[in-house]
Parts: structure tokens; sequence; C-alpha cells
């Protein structure tokens, strides 16, 4: 391992790295990326940089394409500076159906930003688009810093946002 990994991945981050590591075969460590990269980019203020993610190449022994490619598929990471507070509202049918489209509007002017965007204080990210956060029965619903909230009302959302510091 170069001295750049060791100073660019804390030592946390490696060893929850090695501890996803160890859980696959010898020559699959690579099987840890998805793990890795929510570590890196939990310790990182909630995203990721190139050098990061070349980091974490290196310490698996990856192209860094390919690094770059989970990176930009998964929609829980993120490749550029977001606001603090991660927002996910479901769109999927069964919050649709159930009033998911007027919680999204209402957090869109509450917040006065659009999906995508973060609020100029940078304490506020509303995801782009959430396809199914697998809560259907308590529809709508959103994720917040990944925390669950559930059966939705405008009054709630205002009570979940407001009481984030």
């Amino acid at each position: 391992m170069t001295e750049s990994i060791k100073t660019s991945l804390s030592a946390h981050a490696r060893e929850e790295i090695d501890h996803w590591i160890r859980k696959y075969p010898a020559d699959q460590k690579q099987s840890a990326v998805l793990a890795a990269l929510r570590e890196v980019q939990h310790e990182n203020n909630g995203y990721l940089t190139t050098g990061l993610m070349d980091a974490v190449a290196e310490y698996l022994d990856m192209a860094p394409i390919a690094v770059y490619e989970v990176a930009s598929f998964y929609s829980m990471l993120e490749t550029r500076e977001v606001g603090r507070h991660s927002i996910s509202v479901c769109n999927n049918i069964s919050c649709m159906l159930c009033g998911g489209d007027d919680i999204i509007k209402h957090i869109e002017n509450k917040l006065g930003i659009k999906m995508g965007e973060s609020t100029k204080d940078g304490r506020y990210y509303l995801k782009r688009e959430e396809e199914c956060l697998a809560a259907c029965c308590a529809a709508p619903m959103m994720m917040v810093d990944h925390v669950y909230y559930e059966n939705l009302t405008p009054e709630k959302v205002d009570d979940i946002l407001d009481g984030l510091d």
C-alpha cells in the first residue's frame, strides 16, 4: 500500500473495508467496493471525490474506472458535494398514489430548491429520484440521513426537517 493511500483513507475506513474484504474469497476483494465507497463517502460529508475513489481503487486492486462506474450507478452514492442532510422521497407507484408527488412539491417549496439540488446554506440536499425505498405499506415515505419516515403529511415533513441540526 502506498503512502498516499495511507493518508487518503482513514484508519477507520481501512478497518471497515478490511472487515468487508474478509467476507469474500481472497481473490474477490473488489466485491467490497460498494461498502468501501459507502464508508469513505460517510467520512467525507456525504460525497465522493475522485481522489477518494482512486484510493479505494488502489486499496482494492481495481481499475479506477471500475470504481467510478459503481459510484455513478448507485443512487446512494454522490460524486459531487451535496447538502449535509440527504432527503430521499420515494416516488414509486405506491407512494405516488398516496401523495408522494405532493410531498416532493411541499419540500421543494419549503426549501426553495428542486430535486437534485442543495440549499444555498448547504444544509439540505433533495435527491433527484428515489425509485423505491421499500416501505410501500406506509406510503408516502422518505428517508433523511438513512432514517425512514412513513405515512407523511406536509406537517410531518415540516416537523422532521425543522428538527434537524
